[in-house]
């Protein structure tokens, strides 16, 4: 079997709230078998797509190596999430070819359904009633975030008074129901953020996020020394080079990595595996449709606490999916479709790139026994 084309799309609506990719790429094979996935720009889709022409899709390992060390650098953020995105289409394919669900190809499923929190549940007038309203739902938990302005003007200790009241209010709404957690969106500096921990601790949150800014992981082993309240990271990582020491050092009681932004579902395992060792859960972030119905692979197989972010209500299928992850009832379901279970139509998208030529920027060593190492 070898990869013939890569198509990049561009989903008719893209995400308008942060700079996280909704491309759709494609990745075709000479038997027909055609595999899906999410992320990327155009450029670095095509730097690490013209690596694949040609390779077999079922070494899904070594392509990984290839994408990540093929150029002099190694990949950033951003190309990791490129990466990624053609790292899902690759286990598309293998679950495709074999007739099984991706999952069935980590192991087998470890749970019944991915619990869920929902992040701008509708507002229902108040925080305690909408609160109520998400577990009541289905939802495992109601997030929140550190209390917004109106003025556009964020006087920190003030907005860390009023969230604190926001989160009484919430916390005795779901009190025996379901539970809470709160993003304080990495506004607050080391102080402020010690402090608004302390004020909601006796509300036991299930967990508070990204309590700082992330250019600098390591400042969080001094909010550990001061706070009580469980810890999740990781949304704005990549591979697990971002994350290892925050896990390894028991920085963070979860970590909040998620695909395609790690490099996919091949990187994936490997930090789940590095989190399950130090005993730290995993709650990825959202990012589009097709990259959350491949969470419910990785995370369905996954043996440590786990659950999952999604907005709103619920998943909708965008114009350009007809199938993608199975939601109902607050939770999302696994199901018995081969490979990720996504149906992707061409028509609600719109074609921007193709590549069919291979390209190999730099030369490729391989050790005795064939492995790939750096040049």
């Amino acid at each position: 079997m070898k990869i013939t084309r890569i198509c990049i799309y561009k989903p008719q609506k893209l995400n308008q709230h942060f700079n996280q990719s909704d491309m759709v790429v494609t990745i075709e094979t000479d038997t027909g078998l055609i595999g899906i996935g999410e992320g990327g720009s155009r450029d670095t889709l095509e730097q690490c797509g013209a690596m694949l022409i040609g390779q077999d899709p079922r070494q899904i390992q070594h392509l990984w190596q290839l994408m990540y060390r093929g150029w002099f650098y190694p990949a950033g953020r951003e190309k990791v999430n490129a990466l990624g995105a053609l790292d899902l289409a690759l286990w598309d394919i293998k679950g495709k070819m074999l007739g099984v669900p991706v999952y069935e190809l980590l192991g087998g499923l470890t749970r019944n359904y991915v619990e869920c929190y929902a992040t701008g549940f509708p507002w229902q007038g108040s925080h305690a009633d909408t609160a109520r309203a998400c577990v009541e739902a289905g939802f495992r938990a109601y997030r929140t975030a550190v209390a917004d302005p109106k003025d556009g003007v964020f006087h920190a200790r003030q907005m860390v008074e009023q969230t604190a009241e926001n989160c009484r209010d919430i916390a005795e709404a779901v009190k025996g129901r379901g539970e809470w957690s709160i993003d304080f969106h990495t506004r607050l500096d080391l102080a402020d953020a010690v402090r608004l921990c302390g004020l909601i601790e006796p509300l036991n949150p299930l967990f508070v996020e990204d309590p700082l800014r992330s250019e600098n992981p390591q400042v969080l082993a001094a909010l550990r020394t001061q706070v009580k309240t469980p810890i999740a990271v990781g949304e704005q990582f990549g591979d697990r080079w971002d994350v290892n020491e925050l896990v390894e050092k028991h920085l963070i009681d979860y970590t909040r990595v998620t695909l395609p932004n790690v490099g996919g579902i091949t990187e994936w395992v490997k930090i789940a595996a590095l989190c399950e060792t130090h005993y730290v859960g995993m709650v990825p972030h959202f990012t589009g449709p097709i990259a959350l119905a491949a969470l419910v692979h990785v995370l369905g197989s996954s043996p440590m606490p786990v659950f999952t972010e999604v907005t709103g209500t619920g998943v909708k299928l965008p114009p350009h999916l007809k199938a993608a992850a199975d939601f109902r009832d607050g939770k999302l379901w696994p199901n018995m479709r081969p490979g990720l279970g996504v149906e992707f139509d061409p028509k609600g998208a719109e074609l921007i790139g193709e590549i069919t030529q291979p390209h190999a920027p730099i030369p490729t060593y391989r050790r005795p026994d064939g492995s790939l190492t750096n040049w």
